[in-house]
């Protein structure tokens, strides 16, 4: 009775784990699926100057320090996986640096004074003639524009990475889950070992020596 509940409990075990692993590849498919085709309606294309050289040689003359350069390339190309937008993303972040004079938004005042200095002093900001409005800082605009976008093309990436780590998961399931499944059917049609109960013939008596 046991040994029948557990070859057929091996096999329901089997098919959940194909089940599994099929319906993690699906996801895991889909999650790439979306995340390109969101990508690609963006119409995103690297600039010519992302490309290792060209950025490196960019920061040394910026003088900006403490810079990472990235060693993907995206110049002129689409961006439509989540590699290339965050290959992307990092040359943005340069760019950005570069705007800003390699400081970050923490670093900048919010507004700017009438003579065209920072400060975070609504009461010292220069007035917009145009709207009435303290002036902005165009570099701090620049950088919150930037932190955006680089943060949804990073997060596209991190889609992307967990959508390939769904497939590899189901088809690790899928591959226990057959191994299992033909191990458990090997073992139900394994005959059935008869087992003797007649007792052993007695052998010939040895003769005793006088």
């Amino acid at each position: 009775m046991n040994s029948k509940f557990f070859k057929y409990a091996g096999i329901a075990a089997s098919v959940l784990l194909i089940a599994f692993g099929i319906g993690m590849v699906a996801t895991g498919s889909n999650a790439q699926s979306t995340v390109n085709d969101n990508l690609a309606q963006e119409h995103i294309t690297g600039t010519p100057d992302m490309t290792p050289a060209l950025t490196a040689a960019a920061v040394k003359e910026s003088k900006l320090e403490g810079v990472a350069i990235p060693t993907c390339s995206v110049a002129d190309k689409p961006i439509n996986d989540g590699a290339s937008a965050k290959c992307f993303a990092s040359y943005m972040r340069i760019h950005a640096l570069e705007a800003t004079g390699g400081r970050t938004y923490a670093q900048m005042g919010q507004y700017l004074t009438a003579d065209g200095k920072e400060t975070s002093d609504k009461t010292q900001a220069g007035t917009d003639p145009k709207t009435g409005q303290p002036i902005p800082n165009g570099a701090r605009n620049v950088w919150v524009t930037e932190t955006a976008l680089g943060t949804a093309l990073n997060t596209s990436f991190f889609a992307s990475s967990v959508g390939l780590f769904a497939i590899v998961v189901g088809i690790a399931l899928l591959l226990i889950g057959t191994g299992l499944l033909v191990l458990t059917i090997r073992w139900i049609r394994e005959p059935k070992q008869v087992v003797s109960t007649q007792p052993k013939a007695a052998g010939p008596i040895a003769p005793v020596p006088a």
